[in-house]
C-alpha cells in the first residue's frame, strides 16, 4: 500500500459542515525522501523505502551513511518500506504529503503504544476484582484469586491472563478518515486517535 512515515503532534477537534465537532489526531506526514527503490529483479519484489527526519551523522553507522549517501541525501532517523506505491520514483525523490493524500482519503495508521509498565489484572486484562469485600475477604480487591489446580493441573497453564508488562507493542488502527489536509505544514488531521505518544514516530498507509 501506498503511505508515508510520519510523527505523532497531538490531539485537536474541529467542527464539521454539519457543525459537529470532531475529535481529530494531528500528524506530521513527510516530507519523505526515496532511499532505495526495490524492484523484482534485484530484491525479488517491488516497493520503495523511505526515509524521514533528519539525524546527527556521529549516531548512524558507517554502512548506514553510505546507503543515505548513494541516495543523495542525509541520515534519516526513521525508514520504512511501502509496496504498490503509486508512480514513478527514483533515488532521492522528495515525496510529499500532497502527493499521497488528500481529504476525505481513508487511511491505516500504526505505531508503537504507549507503554503502561508492569500492570496488574484489573488494569491489564480488565478483571473485576474481588468486588465483595465482605465474607473474610481482606485487602484482595485487585487481586486476581486463584490460578491453578493442586492435584490437576499442579501448575499453571502458560498463557495464562496474569499481571505484566503492558503497552509498548505495535498497534495498528484501520480505517481512519483525513478531514483536512495542511500541505504547506505537512499536517493531515484524521478522525480519532492513533497508538503513541506525542512526537512517535508513525506508518500511514492509504
Amino acid at each position: 500500500m501506498a503511505g508515508l512515515i510520519g510523527k505523532k503532534i497531538g490531539m485537536t477537534s474541529i467542527f464539521s459542515a454539519e457543525g459537529k465537532n470532531v475529535p481529530c489526531t494531528v500528524i506530521e506526514v513527510g516530507p519523505c525522501v526515496v532511499t532505495q527503490v526495490k524492484t523484482v529483479e534485484t530484491d525479488g519484489y517491488d516497493a520503495l523505502q523511505l526515509g524521514f527526519e533528519d539525524k546527527s551523522e556521529k549516531n548512524v553507522a558507517k554502512a548506514q551513511l553510505g546507503h543515505f549517501k548513494k541516495a543523495g541525501t542525509s541520515p534519516k532517523a526513521k525508514v520504512a518500506e511501502f509496496l504498490d506505491f503509486e508512480g514513478e520514483h527514483k533515488l532521492g525523490d522528495v515525496i510529499s504529503v500532497s502527493d499521497v493524500f488528500d481529504e476525505e482519503s481513508w487511511v491505516d495508521v500504526s505505531g508503537i503504544s504507549k507503554g503502561k509498565g508492569f500492570q496488574g489484572v484489573v488494569r491489564r486484562h480488565h478483571f473485576n476484582g474481588v468486588n465483595d469485600q465482605t465474607h473474610g475477604q481482606h485487602n484482595r480487591g485487585r487481586h486476581p484469586g486463584s490460578l491453578g489446580g493442586s492435584s490437576y493441573p499442579s501448575r499453571v497453564f502458560k498463557g495464562l491472563r496474569m499481571a505484566g508488562r503492558m503497552g509498548g507493542d505495535e498497534v495498528k488502527v484501520l480505517s481512519l478518515r483525513v478531514v483536512k489536509v495542511i500541505a504547506e505544514n505537512n499536517l493531515i488531521l484524521v478522525k480519532g486517535s492513533v497508538p503513541g505518544h506525542k512526537g512517535s514516530y508513525l506508518i500511514i498507509e492509504k
